[in-house]
């Protein structure tokens, strides 16, 4: 084909001036009645010599032409949405149509209530990684290396990236937090660290995966009477009750000593069990003073420093109070689930609100 007649095709290609104009300039050329596709089809009609000198023509003009149509959809399609994003708006003001809004998972929820409660307590959230060396995982927090936490049956390991590296884990709770939190700040410090850790453990109330809750607290003078104080608020302001009745039971964690469970009163209300009263107990925490073996891992002077730490799952929160009987559920990505137990994107949670607004 003579080299003008290419470039008026090459022209009408660039003349598109939207979309729909470029589909039908390439329906006129490589449709199956296209230009193009007749020359094709020519081909069988000729001799061979012909057909020799005339097939790397007719290929070479159909990949040109399908380079330029494809380089004018770029084109077009790019100055398409620097129109929209220049021209079309949406007022962030006005909520979604309830029918097409999501919902806000109840560990969220959950995790922002906690966020608001202990921020009124003067405590910071602190972050940490998901893959743990062992050191942070374990050792600085006074397990060590036959302590039963380690063994794989409880925690996942990863395979190692060199022969001679001790293989990481994922994190088996958030406490390393706290080791990385004190490294990087210093004392005085008080934060919590929520976040995803992992066990090998799968039933209705445990998965593999699962959300936890850490808080320490590191200070002068500090006592377990402080700890308790803590919990208490806590609780209260949690559940938003005033007769959340607190006990704590002798126990045993290798990072704190002396250790408590914490159990807190429930009752029955409209024949279920709530948080509140004191016809029962159940188990809600973990908490203890800061073992001084870990607080010289802190890089402190035990005889100088004091502080008290706790956990609790974040999931298991949000079955006490909302109300869910079953751990799965949280992780199975049910829209009947989340819409029945999600909240809406504007219910911030405050304290003078109620957390569970």
């Amino acid at each position: 084909m003579p080299k003008d007649q290419v470039t008026a095709l090459l022209d009408r290609i660039a003349a598109a001036h939207n979309l729909q104009e470029l589909d039908s300039v390439r329906v006129a050329l490589l449709g199956k009645q296209g230009e193009i596709t007749s020359k094709l089809k020519s081909l069988g009609a000729m001799d061979a010599d012909t057909r020799t000198a005339e097939a790397p023509k007719i290929h070479a003009l159909r990949e040109a032409v399908t380079n330029a149509i494809a380089d004018r959809k770029s084109a077009l399609e790019a100055a398409d949405l620097k129109r929209k994003l220049a021209t079309e708006t949406i007022d962030l003001s006005l909520p979604a149509p309830e029918s097409i809004s999501g919902t806000v998972h109840p560990v969220s929820q959950v995790m922002d209530e906690l966020a608001e409660i202990f921020a009124d307590l003067g405590f910071s959230v602190a972050e940490g990684p998901e893959i743990e060396d062992q050191w942070h995982n374990f050792t600085a927090l006074n397990m060590g290396e036959s302590h039963p936490a380690r063994a794989m049956m409880d925690t996942f390991y990863l395979e190692p990236r060199a022969p001679d590296e001790e293989p990481r884990v994922l994190r088996t709770h958030t406490s390393p937090v706290q080791i990385r939190a004190m490294k990087e700040h210093g004392a005085p410090v008080r934060i919590i660290a929520p976040g995803r850790v992992y066990r090998s453990d799968s039933d209705a109330t445990h998965t593999p995966m699962f959300h936890q809750v850490e808080g320490l607290v590191i200070d002068k003078h500090i006592t377990l009477g402080h700890l308790k104080w803590t919990l208490e608020t806590f609780l209260k302001a949690f559940f938003e009750r005033d007769d959340v009745v607190l006990r704590m039971r002798p126990s045993y964690f290798p990072f704190t000593e002396p250790s408590a469970e914490v159990d807190v009163g429930w009752s029955i209300e409209n024949g279920r069990r709530a948080i509140g009263g004191a016809e029962g107990w159940m188990e809600v925490l973990g908490s203890g003073m800061v073992h001084p073996v870990v607080i010289e891992n802190y890089g402190l002077d035990p005889d100088e420093w004091q502080g008290f730490a706790f956990g609790c799952g974040i999931d298991r929160l949000a079955m006490l109070k909302y109300g869910m009987d079953d751990l799965r559920a949280f992780f199975d990505g049910d829209i009947r689930w989340l819409k029945h137990y999600g909240f809406k994107a504007l219910d911030v949670p405050t304290l003078s609100g109620g957390v569970g607004a």
